[in-house]
């Protein structure tokens, strides 16, 4: 491939990554605490959505603070975990093979 397809084949790449962020906007990640008085949903994108807290939980505050670093902290690995397997799905995909590089996306 010469230089000027692989820089068009880099540029469609990063189109398609930059769609590909756009879309995991909408893939919603669902966690909650081992009970369910606590339920949070983050994007993929890692961007909280929604915070559901039983009207019981209220009234243990160190209860609450535990568990949103539980749930929040769960549910931030899944959409990262979603999030980089997307990502690299498409890198992988598109990326045009540059001699040296060729270990960069295994």
């Amino acid at each position: 491939m010469d230089l000027m397809g692989m820089m068009g084949k880099l540029r469609e790449t990063q189109q398609k990554i930059e769609d590909t962020k756009k879309r995991l906007d909408s893939v919603l990640i669902d966690e909650q605490s081992s009970d369910g008085t606590l339920k949070v949903t983050l994007t993929a994108n890692r961007t909280i959505k929604s915070i559901a807290i039983d009207d019981a939980l209220l009234e243990d505050k160190e209860q609450l603070e535990d568990y949103l670093i539980l749930v929040l902290n769960k549910a931030i690995e899944k959409a990262t975990k979603v999030n980089e397997a997307e990502l690299d799905a498409v890198a992988k995909m598109d990326m045009p093979m540059i001699p040296g590089m060729d270990n960069l996306f295994k």
